[in-house]
């Protein structure tokens, strides 16, 4: 489910998923300034990766409410599949088949993105750019062991959505997801071609 994603349901939801393409974007202008072509290009390229991606979201994903009702359908299937007696309404007989009820029915996917309060999802990834742009000018200076732990996730979890997002019929988010995957394997091949002093 988390390799779906979900169409952000406020204004404030959208800052994480602009944020990567605001902080890659300028990256990659520093990195041209600076003569270091395959880098801007890599920047770029993930870049671009990131606004399809937020462009899938808004057009392709389904909302919140959506991926609700289907979360709690998959937990019903779940329960039937293992033997235990899917609640159909509010009143049941056993104490444990009340407390699945009360679980299924309260569980909010947006709870998530509360966790940290409601001033975070805006803070974080904005404080995240103001950070994350000067480091990237400056890293990977060489191709090293930690620069391929650094990068891989990103690249693991780019394909992952990818496949996904073409399982699902996704075409920007599948674009959008192979592009941030290549933006990562481009980072570690400039940084080997263009090492920084």
């Amino acid at each position: 489910m988390h390799l779906d994603g979900a169409r952000p349901s406020r204004t404030s939801g959208w800052v994480p998923f602009v944020a990567p393409v605001v902080t890659q974007a300028a990256a990659g202008a520093g990195h041209w300034a600076a003569g270091r072509r395959q880098r801007a290009l890599a920047e770029w390229a993930g870049a671009a990766g990131f606004g399809l991606i937020a462009w899938g979201l808004g057009t392709e994903a389904q909302t919140a409410a959506e991926v609700q009702e289907n979360f709690q359908r998959m937990l019903r299937d779940l329960m039937r599949e293992r033997g235990t007696k899917a609640p159909a309404s509010p009143r049941t007989e056993t104490p444990m088949a009340r407390r699945i009820d009360r679980f299924i029915r309260t569980v909010r996917i947006d709870q998530f993105f509360r966790w940290y309060g409601p001033v975070s999802p805006v803070v974080s990834p904005v404080a995240w750019m103001v950070i994350d742009v000067p480091w990237r000018l400056r890293h990977p200076r060489r191709l090293t062991v930690l620069a391929i732990a650094a990068e891989a996730p990103n690249a693991v979890y780019g394909v992952l959505r990818a496949a996904r997002a073409v399982q699902r019929r996704r075409p920007r988010m599948a674009v959008g997801s192979a592009l941030v995957a290549a933006g990562s394997v481009a980072r570690l091949r400039a940084a080997s071609a263009e090492p920084l002093r």
